[in-house]
């Protein structure tokens, strides 16, 4: 059998016609029905950045949008050798928590903690009321600006640093086409995606009105310069997850399930 016939076969005896089983695991955790859809593939956890199952991405269909990677900015403002002093704390972590103090907003329902999501997360191409644009770079890398004069926070003078009350403030760049090192944290997006994405391509599996998977659907291998178009025009969108009190910076790059959608070649039953 081909690599897309066996993970058509493993669809048919381990999936189709099933419900995901979560008991026993975290109902808080989002993930929980995707680890059990990659335990039917023989998939486990892994942090290669290589493509789940021979070749093809395994890519779990959420309610609204799916995921490309949780790929967090090589360089942030609070690591930076020349203003990672104007942010409390010692440790990176540390550091962190108060860029989230500064950049992001406090959440009441989570008694008053702050992130760095929602409304203060930046977009392409537009300001937000955070002061704070995406934008992408001649040499292809993406970066996160900060401008004093286009946030709109009443108390922006109390939160903002002297320092750092200035425009185009860089605090956070992807590396796009190329890296400065080998390092595992200097790695690109280019090299991010496409170990992912741009082997054989992807797979999904959907389920029918009861809830029961009943088909699995592939979609043909992405590159990096198609998808960063996709960012230049909005349809993959940076939905930062970073919060205080949590190491993990949390960047998903994600796209609406429509989209998604409309990258299915092929459909099996």
């Amino acid at each position: 059998m081909t690599p897309k016939e066996q993970i058509i076969d493993l669809f048919r005896k381990n999936v189709k016609g099933k419900t995901p089983n979560v008991e026993g695991k975290n109902k808080r955790h989002d993930g929980r029905k995707g680890h059990w859809l990659e335990q039917q593939f023989g998939v486990t956890a892994n942090a290669d950045n290589e493509a789940d199952l021979f070749g093809y991405e395994l890519k779990n269909e959420t309610t609204s949008k799916t995921t490309f990677g949780d790929w967090s900015a090589n360089i942030y403002v609070f690591t930076s050798s020349k203003y990672s002093s104007l942010f409390e704390g010692d440790k990176k972590y540390e550091k962190q928590d108060s860029f989230v103090r500064i950049f992001g907003k406090p959440n009441e329902e989570k008694g008053g903690r702050y992130s760095w999501s929602g409304s203060p997360c930046p977009k392409i191409d537009s300001y937000n009321d955070f002061g704070q644009i995406l934008t992408i770079d001649s040499n292809k890398d993406i970066v996160a600006f900060y401008s004093y004069s286009h946030d709109k926070r009443p108390d922006k003078a109390d939160i903002v640093p002297e320092e750092l009350q200035i425009e185009n403030l860089e605090i956070a760049r992807w590396y796009g086409e190329n890296s400065p090192t080998s390092k595992r944290g200097d790695k690109c997006l280019k090299a991010k995606l496409e170990d992912k994405f741009n082997d054989k391509g992807w797979f999904t599996c959907k389920t029918d009105e009861s809830g029961e998977y009943d088909r699995i659907c592939f979609g043909e291998p992405v590159n990096f310069d198609d998808w960063l178009n996709l960012v230049k025009e909005g349809i993959v969108f940076f939905d930062s997850g970073m919060y205080e009190g949590n190491k993990r910076p949390y960047s998903q790059w994600r796209a609406n399930n429509k989209f998604w959608d409309s990258l299915i070649t092929e459909t099996y039953k």
